[in-house]
C-alpha cells in the first residue's frame, strides 16, 4: 500500500476480553481526534479490483454492494503477495466469529431458547442461497476468472463474516467500507464515539473520542445501538457490561378460533402486521405496540371499523397518543385484563423456556474435564448461549413483574366496567403506573 497511516496514539495490544484492541499511548482527552485513515486505504465498491476481469465481469453484473465486496475479498485474498491488499489481510481472522461459522444444527442445539435462533437460520440461510444464486449465475459461467477451488460457500461465509463484523457506514459519506487500523476498536455499549470520513480537513476516517482516557487504556468506539442479539449474530460476542440499548422478542398471535379471526387478521394485515407478530422488550419495560396487538387479540369485537383503530396503535408508524387513548375507551376492564395476562403468559412461556435450557445446559462436568478442539467449541458455543439466554430471561423477569403490578390495579376493576374516565382513573391511582409508567414507543428508541 502506497498510503501509509499517519503518526498514531493508539498501539493494537492485548486485552482485558483476551483479544486484541486499540490502546492508548498517550492521555487522550475528551473530543480528541483520532485513527486518520486515509481514503487510498478503504475498501469500498469503488475500489479497484487486482484482477480487472474479474471486477468487470462483477460491475457489469450490477451486484449490490454486500455480494460484491463478498467477492472483492475472495479475489483479493486468493491473490495472496500479489494483492495489495495483503498487509490487511494478513490481519484478518481465518474464522470470524459471526453466527455464519456456526452449523445450522448448532444453532438449534445451542439458541433453541432465544427468538435469535430464527434469525440466525434466516442469516445463515440468505448467505447460503446468494452464493448459490451467484454460483450459477456468474462462478460456473466464467470457470476460468472463478475458479472452484477458490470461489467456495467456505470462502464466502468467510467474506460474509469479516464484513458482518467489519463493514461499517461512514455517514457523511454514505459509503459502506472496510476501514483498516479502525477495525481493531472494539465496542462498548457505554460509548457514543462512531467512525466516519472528515471530509474537510483530514480527507480520512476519524473518531472523535467521548470521553477522557489514560495511556495503556483501551479505547472503544459504538457499533451502533444494538442488543446483545444482534451483536452476537454479527460479532460472535456478548457485551461484559451493562447494554443500555438491549431487547428481546415476544411473539404474540392472534387466536386461529376466535369468531372474529379473519376480521382481526385484516385489520392487521391493513396495518402492515401479521399473526404471529413480533415485538421487542426492553430492560425498562414493553413498548404500546405490543399491548396495543394484545389489545386486538382480546378485544370482543367484530366491528371491522373498531378493530382497524385497535390494529392501528399496535404500528409504530400509525400509531398516535389518541389512538392508544381511544382503545382503551372501547375495551371494558374485563378486555384490558385479558391483554394484559395474554402478555404476561406469552412471558411467562418464555421464561420457562430459558429456565429449561439453563438448568440443562449451564453446567457440564464433561466439558469442564474435556479439553479436545470439538469439545472446545462446543464449549465456546455453550458460554454465548448461556450468556445470550441469562440476559434475555433478565429483560422477560423485569417485564413479569410490570405486567404483575399492573395485573393487580385491574383486576380490582368491575369486569364489565368501560376502561374510559373514572375506571382508567381508578386503576392508575391503585398502581400508581398503569397504561404508560413502564410503556415505551419503539419509534422514540430508534431515534
Amino acid at each position: 500500500m502506497k498510503e501509509g497511516l499517519a503518526k498514531q496514539k493508539l498501539v493494537l495490544d492485548r486485552v482485558d476480553s483476551g483479544g486484541r484492541g486499540l490502546v492508548a499511548t498517550q492521555s487522550l482527552r475528551q473530543g480528541e481526534r483520532l485513527l486518520f485513515v486515509p481514503s487510498g486505504l478503504l475498501i469500498t465498491a469503488d475500489s479497484e479490483w487486482g484482477c480487472a476481469e474479474t471486477g468487470r465481469i462483477i460491475k457489469e453484473a450490477g451486484l449490490p454492494e454486500w455480494p460484491m465486496l463478498a467477492i472483492f475479498l475472495i479475489s483479493e485474498a486468493s491473490r495472496e503477495e500479489s494483492s495489495r491488499w495483503f498487509p490487511y489481510f494478513a490481519t484478518l481472522p481465518k474464522t470470524p466469529s459471526s453466527i455464519l461459522q456456526w452449523t445450522e444444527e448448532e444453532v438449534n442445539t445451542w439458541l433453541t431458547a432465544s427468538p435469535v435462533r430464527e434469525k440466525a437460520l434466516e442469516c445463515i440461510r440468505d448467505v447460503t442461497e446468494t452464493y448459490r444464486d451467484l454460483r450459477a449465475t456468474i462462478f460456473l459461467k466464467h470457470p476460468e476468472v472463478f475458479p472452484s477451488q477458490v470461489y467456495t460457500l467456505a470462502a464466502f461465509k468467510w467474506a460474509f463474516g469479516i464484513l458482518f463484523s467489519r463493514l461499517v457506514r461512514l455517514p457523511s459519506v454514505g459509503k459502506l467500507a472496510l476501514v483498516p487500523w479502525a477495525d481493531m476498536l472494539n465496542h462498548s455499549p457505554q460509548v457514543d464515539s462512531f467512525l466516519d470520513f472528515d471530509q474537510n480537513n483530514a480527507k480520512s476516517v476519524v473518531t472523535v473520542t467521548d470521553r477522557a482516557y489514560q495511556s495503556g487504556e483501551q479505547v472503544f468506539i459504538s457499533y451502533g445501538k444494538r442488543s446483545s442479539g444482534e451483536l452476537f449474530l454479527a460479532y460472535g460476542f456478548i457485551p461484559s457490561e451493562l447494554n443500555v440499548h438491549d431487547s428481546v422478542e415476544l411473539e404474540m398471535e392472534i387466536d386461529s378460533d376466535d369468531p372474529s379471526f379473519e376480521a382481526k387478521l385484516r385489520a392487521a394485515n391493513e396495518q402492515g402486521l401479521s399473526s404471529p407478530q413480533r415485538f421487542p422488550v426492553r430492560k425498562d419495560g414493553f413498548p404500546a405496540q405490543l399491548l396495543a396487538y394484545a389489545r386486538l387479540i382480546a378485544s370482543r369485537t367484530s366491528d371491522p371499523a373498531q378493530l382497524s383503530r385497535i390494529a392501528r396503535a399496535a404500528t409504530e408508524a400509525n400509531a398516535t397518543e389518541k389512538d392508544d387513548s381511544d382503545v382503551i375507551a372501547m375495551l371494558s376492564a374485563e378486555e384490558e385484563t385479558n391483554a394484559y395476562e395474554r402478555v404476561l403468559a406469552v412471558c411467562e412461556n418464555s421464561i420457562a423456556e430459558y429456565t429449561k435450557f439453563l438448568e440443562a445446559h449451564e453446567l457440564d462436568e464433561v466439558m469442564n474435564s474435556d479439553t479436545s478442539t470439538r469439545v472446545s467449541r462446543t464449549r465456546m458455543l455453550q458460554q454465548l448461549a448461556v450468556s445470550l439466554c441469562k440476559n434475555e430471561q433478565r429483560m422477560l423477569f423485569r417485564l413479569q413483574h410490570i405486567l404483575r403490578t399492573d395485573l393487580r390495579g385491574l383486576r380490582t376493576l368491575p369486569a364489565t366496567e368501560n376502561m374510559s374516565g373514572g375506571a382508567k382513573g381508578k386503576a392508575q391511582r391503585k398502581n400508581g403506573g398503569l397504561f404508560g409508567l413502564f410503556k415505551w414507543d419503539i419509534d422514540i428508541l430508534q431515534k
